[in-house]
């Protein structure tokens, strides 16, 4: 056997064949090329999603992040390992402080910042900073805020700084794409997410903490998180198209829900800030109310379309050119109006004194009417809106109800929320009963009472009137404590709401 092997090594050495435990390797030269193998402009006709790499050079510049010291009582400190809850001896004399993170856009290049009001709301003196994307750091002042927008003004002392290009929020689209930029959590800084249009003319969302709040969102689904609050949503063009404020979710962190307010509002509330340093709002003088299925086959219209007012008080704007209660608004200025918030967002984009053209729908019949649009001044705390409120008067006045003519009464109760009895026109005893205000922390706002919700019945029996509402909500907590009453929504769903006293 051994000599068969070595006989064997030995024939294939004679043959030239030898085994190598070297594996040959064969060298080939990779080739790289300086140039992309398609064009930069070539990619970018061919998807818009390629354009997002410059969108993002040109605009990330404008976009600046903002730190700002506010005071905190220092009875709201956690009681907890985290926080030191013990006053020093000067901590008795110097008020608590906290640091609180955001974004804003530069609109012109001599500093001009617009943002959210929450952002810098209760800053205290000097105590705004801003970081410039190339890390120049700027003290700011505010310049004027509009907490019914969630807009606020600050100016930083700069020249020939980056701004940013204003895009037009009528022209935008469902479906078109967006990117967000900002600075999330405060430590992500200039951060550039995308996405897509997911709505417009968002509502409802008690963002706004405000009486007079117009809320007409942009949504999108291009991930913003806390501390984009004020940054910038722009289109594939880099143009500005709203300013990122909020988010919908339950965890405090993106889920899928971020709004934005159109730009064509912010920029009118911004001049306004600057020129005057307070906003001049328009009013039509109307109250609102979205055209549901049920409200639609009430007024006998054959499509469900349109804002219908279900207030025109006399001497406000609508009322002195001729509008009346139940008159629905189909458009304004030729750009229809489905949603109660859309009309809102129409109006507050012009000024006092604008004339605008509304397309009206009345008993069947449509046609074109010219108002002149009046001011919050003149119209005092009234509003046009779903969930309108009551001119101010005094409590003991409200809690009895009061009428202002035109088939309105107002009445407010113990539990936490105020009412509008609107007249029905077929019978003027009977009234609608819509909610037009909430306290946060009354047991109506835990139960989650909202405003814009019509009271239907207390207790299973039906309500048409304010005095019998109050009579029943009175003896049903004399009785029992509680009362339960059943609401319809703004969207037509009906629910039941059990509060106790």
């Amino acid at each position: 056997m051994t000599g068969i092997l070595i006989g064997t090594i030995f024939s294939l050495y004679q043959q030239g064949v030898w085994i190598n435990d070297h594996a040959q390797v064969n060298v080939t030269e990779v080739k790289r090329s300086s140039e992309p193998l398609i064009p930069e402009q070539q990619l970018e006709r061919m998807d818009a999603r390629f354009l997002f790499k410059s969108v993002a050079e040109r605009v990330k510049p404008t976009v600046v992040y903002i730190e700002t010291v506010i005071p905190i009582n220092g009875s709201n400190i956690p009681d907890d390992e985290d926080h030191d809850r013990d006053e020093g001896f000067w901590d008795r004399f110097m008020p608590h402080q906290a640091r609180t993170v955001g974004s804003g856009v530069l609109i012109s290049g001599d500093g001009y910042i617009l943002t959210n009001n929450h952002v810098i709301d209760d800053a205290v003196q000097d105590g705004i900073e801003v970081t410039l994307n190339d890390k120049r750091m700027y003290e700011a002042r505010v310049v004027g805020q509009d907490p019914t927008t969630d807009l606020a003004v600050i100016k930083i002392d700069g020249k020939e700084l980056a701004s940013i290009t204003v895009g037009n929020s009528d022209h935008v689209n469902v479906g078109e794409w967006v990117l967000a930029i900002g600075n999330p959590f405060g430590s992500l800084r200039s951060t550039v997410t995308a996405g897509i249009v997911s709505a417009v003319g968002r509502g409802n969302l008690q963002v706004i903490n405000d009486q007079l709040g117009v809320e007409s969102f942009i949504q999108t689904d291009a991930a913003i998180n806390k501390g984009n609050s004020g940054g910038a949503l722009v289109n594939t063009s880099g143009e500005l198209i709203g300013i990122n404020t909020a988010i919908a979710s339950q965890s405090g962190t993106y889920q899928g829900y971020g709004f934005a307010v159109p730009v064509n509002l912010a920029i009118k509330v911004a001049r306004d800030l600057i020129q005057y340093g307070e906003v001049h709002r328009a009013m039509l003088g109307v109250s609102i109310r979205g055209v549901d299925h049920r409200l639609a086959e009430e007024l006998g219209m054959e499509q469900i379309r349109g804002v219908m007012l279900s207030a025109v008080p006399e001497g406000g704007a609508a009322g002195k050119f001729g509008l009346e209660v139940r008159d629905v608004v189909l458009a304004v200025d030729g750009e229809e109006v489905n949603e109660s918030n859309e009309l809102q967002e129409k109006i507050a984009v012009l000024s006092p004194g604008d004339i605008v053209k509304l397309k009206i729908w009345r008993d069947g019949d449509e046609f074109d009417r010219n108002v002149k649009l009046g001011s919050m001044e003149s119209a005092g705390r009234s509003f046009f809106s779903d969930s309108d409120s009551s001119p101010e008067v005094e409590p003991e006045e409200e809690e009895q109800g009061r009428r202002y003519g035109n088939g309105v009464e107002f009445g407010s109760f113990s539990l936490g929320f105020k009412v509008m009895a609107l007249s029905k026109p077929e019978d003027a005893r009977r009234f609608d009963l819509i909610i037009t205000e909430v306290e946060e922390q009354s047991e109506a706002g835990r139960r989650g009472l909202k405003e814009g919700y019509e009271i239907l019945e207390v207790n299973e029996t039906k309500v048409e009137d304010l005095e019998t509402l109050k009579d029943l909500i009175d003896r049903s907590l004399e009785r029992r404590g509680s009362v339960l009453l059943q609401v319809e929504t703004a969207d037509g769903a009906v629910g039941y709401y059990e509060l106790k006293e």
